[in-house]
């Protein structure tokens, strides 16, 4: 039921995007189109359980082995940016026309703070629930449920503007204005998530 409780908390409670706003640079600028979105959020989600798992191990068997735990963010950087580079050059192989949407949103998730951002949390530990030790196990089911959140957030939003484009907006408010307006509607509607992992703590007992 644990990890029931952190799917339900990291998808929908503590939704890396609209909640913690992290990763909004994608998620604002590959949501113009459901097939986009789909394809920035598989690419996230595989880029952030593989980079998930690599940070761990590196953390626990270098870092913190050796005492070197202040490097850290240069640590995980380097090897986000290296997993970025390898998912990059096979969906070039694989899904060029997938690679040409992404254009230049691709190379950008090696600077997407919602990959470097679960990595820590993961690596530090601080996002097991109580009841539940963190661990790679539980890291691994964190991260997913955060990439299925980052994708959930940013294909409901890209249905939204796909929807706002067919209608007659403001001139002053059409792009960027009501893409913000609209984000910050979804945030507030995903607030209604909240006490909901309380609740369910409460009743089973975690």
């Amino acid at each position: 039921m644990a990890y029931i409780l952190i799917f339900i908390t990291a998808v929908f409670v503590n939704n890396i995007v609209l909640s913690q706003f992290l990763g909004i640079c994608p998620f604002l600028g590959v949501s113009k189109k459901i097939d986009s979105a789909l394809g920035m959020g598989a690419a996230v989600a595989f880029v952030l359980t593989l980079a998930t798992i690599v940070t761990y191990l590196i953390q626990i068997y270098v870092l913190n082995a050796f005492g070197l735990e202040y490097l850290q963010t240069i640590a995980f950087i380097l090897v986000i940016a290296a997993l970025v580079q390898m998912v990059e050059i096979i969906l070039k192989k694989t899904a060029p026309a997938l690679y040409q949407a992404l254009g230049v949103f691709l190379p950008l998730i090696t600077t997407n703070c919602c990959i470097l951002g679960v990595a820590i949390l993961v690596a530090n530990g601080t996002y097991a629930t109580q009841g539940l030790e963190p661990n790679l196990l539980t890291g691994v089911v964190f991260a997913i449920s955060t990439a299925l959140g980052f994708a959930l957030a940013l294909v409901v939003f890209a249905g939204i503007r796909e929807q706002l484009s067919m209608m007659d907006i403001p001139k002053g408010m059409q792009g960027m204005s009501i893409a913000l307006v609209t984000a910050g509607l979804l945030a507030m509607a995903f607030m209604g998530f909240s006490g909901v992992d309380n609740g369910l703590k409460t009743l089973f007992g975690l």
